[in-house]
């Protein structure tokens, strides 16, 4: 079973350490790397969201009714009680308690879900992802960038944004509006062309390698750097919310093969997209970095174990 999750988590590791290999080799600075998450945010992660859920069948989606309530309930209730306690217990900036409730709340299954789920469980493991990323890009990544919007016009001589124009320009990034239309498009039965669909996964297939290498870029550039706040959203992130998932899906009475592929999806590693986040607004770089570092060593031991947990 090691070996198992060894094989679905080693392109991650690899690819997150060449980008910190680039980074000590000067190949690649910080800066740089906000190029190349500029890149996946506006271009390659919008594409593969859009081709990814446009290749779903509508019956097969709208089959996974218990796996999509698990994991939706996972995921918004971990981002609300994270951003919460970041605010009201840890006295963090609203900015940084955003940052911190996705970090730990978004697995990294719309990124590389595939890959570490497919390897598992084959082709079936679309299904998992493609609800992971409904719930990522359609209320966490949305409620992140609504908040890092705030006060972004610094000039106290120009009109402050009103929150309806804040959540207007959250719909225009293209990480949001691309897989609200790819939903839209799937719920009434529209389908796109192979061919189509093929030329936009040319460039969205490289998400998640220029996602990671750009986050090992980032990782060097900033340093891990271990504290209280590191250490808790690891453990939250890789621990806690699996956990929890398993023993609401038992109490739930869900089917084994689907509560264990449910499951192993809330046990990936933190999402990379807190780092382009952090970086692109400067909120918490070298934390967002810290904690994807940690988390994503961490999950080759935690997604084993709940891979041999019983279900």
């Amino acid at each position: 079973m090691i070996d198992t999750v060894v094989a679905a988590l080693l392109p991650i590791v690899v690819t997150l350490g060449l980008g910190y290999f680039a980074g000590w080799h000067h190949d690649f600075n910080a800066s740089q790397g906000g190029v190349l998450n500029r890149m996946v945010m506006l271009y390659a992660l919008p594409l593969t969201l859009f081709a990814g859920m446009m290749g779903i069948e509508r019956a097969q989606l709208l089959a996974q009714g218990p796996m999509a309530a698990l994991l939706a309930i996972c995921m918004t209730a971990s981002y609300a009680l994270v951003f919460v306690l970041a605010r009201k217990v840890f006295r963090r900036d609203i900015k940084t308690a955003a940052l911190l409730a996705l970090a730990v709340s978004g697995p990294a299954a719309p990124f590389v879900g595939m890959p570490v789920l497919g390897e598992l469980y084959g082709g079936i493991s679309a299904a998992p992802v493609a609800l992971c990323g409904l719930v990522m890009n359609l209320v966490q990544v949305p409620a992140t960038l609504f908040v890092l919007s705030r006060d972004a016009n610094e000039d106290e001589n120009e009109p402050q944004d009103t929150p309806v124009d804040m959540f207007n320009k959250t719909l225009r990034e293209p990480i949001v509006w691309a897989p609200v239309l790819a939903f839209v498009l799937l719920i009434l039965d529209v389908r796109l062309p192979g061919q189509i669909r093929a030329s936009l996964q040319l460039l969205g297939g490289a998400t998640g390698g220029v996602a990671l290498f750009a986050s090992g870029v980032i990782l060097f550039s900033y340093r891990i750097a271990l504290s209280r706040t590191v250490a808790w959203a690891v453990v939250v992130r890789n621990v806690v919310i699996p956990a929890a998932a398993l023993a609401i899906g038992l109490w739930m009475g869900m089917e084994t093969d689907a509560l264990r592929m449910s499951v192993i999806t809330l046990a990936i590693p933190t999402a990379s997209i807190c780092v382009i986040l952090a970086v692109q607004y400067h909120v918490a770089e070298q934390e967002m970095a810290s904690i994807l570092g940690v988390s994503t060593l961490f999950s080759v031991v935690t997604m084993a174990a709940f891979l041999l947990a019983p279900a």
